[in-house]
């Protein structure tokens, strides 16, 4: 074992220790010393060592080793949420460095552990990533490479379209169209309670019960001939259990369905996540670790971490801020109804109670919340004001980008919206048997942005080569209802009433 690694085994039992005082719960974390082509080898797959074949994967990591031999980009830290974790140090990095990233590594590993949008996630996806690269290269091998990866890229065109919010619900078990029919309780429906025998044929005639069971039959055949019975969200799942494919594509699809769920807390959580591993990188460093000469290197590399750019939004700097300001609030007593009345600004500024429940309130945020629940329930005007916060828009007279707003319900719903489903249009499965054709109606639920008609049709595009039959989308475009239609040739767009 040489220097570096022996210096790094000390550094996690030391940071470790102080991660737990201060009250952070982890899974067990494993931390790998790996090169930085070994780095950007796990970076392209998502932070996984083995992920099934694709050129999606071959090019993220020709970017990344290209970003690093260049000096544009640098990865300093990379964690799977799985039990145990698993973590990967660069050995190039200097000791320094090397702590930073292990503190930011335990407060990630607490988040995913405690934060409750990741309590469903599969806590062995390690395993099940090789088990699905296993999967794909047999499909490979027997179906081909060109006719597999073509199918992949369908796939991961339309990952997005999920219901992360359903893996909460129990399914209730029965069939959505109402195949669970039951002769004989149904019998009972449309018969009255005879106390005596020899009255059941006055009480029930038997002309009419069985003209009420006949009416109830066609009802229920008329109601199998639409499916869904309700709008479906995860249409993926729907393609899966529906669409008209071979089984080495329905067996692709479910893995892709798989990845995505397991994927998206990360995409619901950005901002906690990062903004929780930064708060105790920080404080860690501040208050425990760092040595008179590591403190220059430290701020150097903290301040980058949490560095804005223009027309970007640095969830490492907003999380940060965030838990420190909800940590300031409920120590000083900044809440509740006799601060929300106070109008007084120097007041509302100088509160302070002294209650002290700081800690405890960022740790109960850590475990409820997601980034829409976060923004919409802790960026209040006060922050808003102290850090600059405004909304901005393209000119198209000048070519750049401006300051649009800075009127804070503008600034916190601009937000908002760009964090609701991850800035994805909510899409739903309304009939799969629309016209009677067998062909799939989808609609848009309207959000108050249009969709990109682009994109939306390069989308419906490749549902259909799935589907197989014509699809549509129902919308709204400049405030008027309108249908996207592909039949597999071409695209029509037009308005509905």
């Amino acid at each position: 074992m040489d220097k570096i690694e022996q210096d790094i085994i000390a550094a996690v039992e030391e940071i470790k220790g102080y991660a737990l005082a201060y009250g952070l719960d982890m899974f067990e974390t494993i931390f790998e010393i790996v090169d930085y082509d070994q780095i950007n080898a796990f970076a392209s797959y998502g932070g996984f060592p083995t992920r099934y074949p694709h050129w999606r994967f071959g090019m993220e990591y020709d970017e990344l080793s290209k970003s690093y031999s260049y000096g544009l980009a640098k990865i300093y830290e990379m964690v799977i949420n799985n039990d145990p974790c698993y973590a990967y140090l660069m050995r190039s990095n200097m000791l320094t460095d090397q702590k930073l990233v292990i503190a930011h590594v335990y407060g990630h590993c607490d988040f995913f552990k405690n934060n409750m949008w990741f309590s469903k996630t599969n806590r062995k996806m390690i395993d099940d990533m090789a088990n699905h690269a296993v999967r794909v290269q047999r499909h490979i091998e027997k179906f081909g490479e060109e006719a597999v990866e073509d199918f992949i890229d369908l796939c991961l065109s339309i990952e997005n379209l999920i219901d992360p919010h359903s893996v909460f619900f129990e399914k209730n078990g029965s069939s959505q169209n109402g195949d669970d029919f039951d002769a004989e309780k149904q019998s009972l429906r449309f018969k009255f309670k005879a106390d005596k025998e020899y009255m059941e044929s006055y009480i029930n005639p038997p002309e009419v019960v069985e003209k009420q069971q006949a009416e109830w039959r066609k009802r229920q055949e008329d109601t199998r001939k639409k499916y869904p019975l309700t709008p479906q969200r995860d249409i993926l799942l729907f393609l899966i259990q529906h669409a008209p494919i071979e089984e080495w594509q329905r067996d692709i699809l479910s893995i892709i369905r798989d990845e995505a769920y397991y994927f998206a807390p990360q995409g619901q959580t950005k901002i906690m996540n990062e903004g929780w591993a930064t708060y105790w990188h920080s404080k860690i460093m501040t208050t425990r670790v760092l040595n008179d000469a590591e403190v220059i290197d430290y701020a150097d590399h903290h301040s980058g971490t949490v560095a804005t750019q223009p027309g970007r939004l640095n969830p490492y700097k907003i999380g940060l801020e965030l838990f420190r300001d909800i940590e300031d609030r409920w120590n000083k007593g900044k809440f509740g109804k006799e601060f929300n009345e106070c109008e007084d600004y120097l007041a509302r500024k100088n509160w302070d109670k002294q209650v002290g429940l700081g800690m405890e309130k960022i740790f109960e945020v850590r475990k409820m919340y997601n980034d829409v629940m976060f923004i919409d329930a802790f960026l209040t005007i006060d922050f808003a004001r102290e850090h600059h916060l405004f909304a901005y828009d393209y000119n198209q007279r000048s070519g750049y980008y401006e300051i649009s707003d800075r009127d804070f319900q503008v600034v916190k719903q601009r937000l908002l919206y760009s964090l609701t489903n991850w800035g994805q249009p909510f899409i739903f499965v309304e009939d799969a048997n629309y016209m009677n054709r067998g062909e799939l109606y989808l609609s848009h639920r309207h959000e108050g942005v249009d969709l990109k008609v682009d994109e939306a049709q390069d989308t419906l595009a490749n549902i259909q080569k799935i589907w197989s039959r014509p699809v549509h989308l129902e919308t709204r475009l400049k405030e008027k209802k309108t249908l996207l239609h592909f039949d597999g040739k071409e695209h029509k767009v037009r308005e509905i009433e």
